[in-house]
């Protein structure tokens, strides 16, 4: 079998967010502690084996410049404090990284703003995994996947590449019923026989649920991959 890394769709999403964004680093608010506006992202996928959660505290919106946290501003993630980094085209931001073993269930980041007030946000991660391992050669025909860790009406992105130039590929949104997806053999018509890439990510946004009047966002993306040979 052809080895072949395909740029996924989130790569893409990732570099063309970090390009332009609006980074610069500043330490004097506009309007104090309740200009803040809240960063947050969680991503990692199976074939790395980590999470990362990134946080970032943003003056006046989410195109503001970046804040450093100066004390007794802080923020937590279950409880440990996360250190200051900073990059050109990140400014500053709080990260760290975990396995993702180990990683499932609800977790807390508390922020604790210049006045000591605190806003507690918390979230849900739940790895997804296929229940039965894809097969290394598959007929062309209707495909069943089963998934662990979505629930019915959880949307996720569906990715399916291969190595001929000319070739469409599939690229589409689903709706997870029953635990499962299905790619249908008319669909199947996008892709050529041979060495076929698959891709399964679970993209979920929302704004906080605790925060300045400025609000904020958090977003958690996860993915798994795969290969297949597809024949006739």
């Amino acid at each position: 079998m052809h080895e072949f890394k395909p740029i996924s769709v989130l790569a893409i999403s990732l570099l063309i967010l970090l390009l332009s964004c609006n980074n610069n680093t500043d330490s004097h608010p506009e309007d104090g502690p309740q200009s803040d506006y809240f960063d947050y992202h969680i991503w990692g996928d199976e074939e790395s084996g980590n999470i990362t959660v990134k946080l970032q505290f943003r003056f006046a919106g989410p195109n503001g410049m970046t804040k450093l946290l100066e004390l007794p501003s802080k923020v937590e993630l279950d409880g440990i404090p996360l250190e200051v980094d900073s990059s050109r085209w990140n400014g500053y931001y709080y990260e760290i990284t975990h396995p993702v073993s180990g990683f499932a269930g609800r977790h807390k980041i508390t922020y604790t703003d210049a006045r000591r007030k605190q806003y507690v946000e918390e979230f849900d991660f739940h790895p997804l995994s296929f229940t039965t391992e894809l097969p290394h050669v598959i007929q062309r025909g209707d495909i069943k996947v089963e998934l662990n860790g979505l629930g019915d009406g959880d949307i996720i992105r569906v990715l399916l590449t291969d190595t001929a130039s000319f070739s469409e590929g599939i690229v589409r949104t689903d709706t997870v019923t029953g635990g499962q997806i299905q790619i249908t053999r008319s669909e199947l018509t996008q892709v050529t026989n041979g060495p076929v890439s698959f891709e399964i990510w679970r993209e979920e946004e929302r704004r906080v649920k605790s925060g300045t009047r400025r609000g904020g966002r958090i977003s958690i993306v996860y993915g798994l991959r795969t290969e297949f040979e597809l024949k006739d």
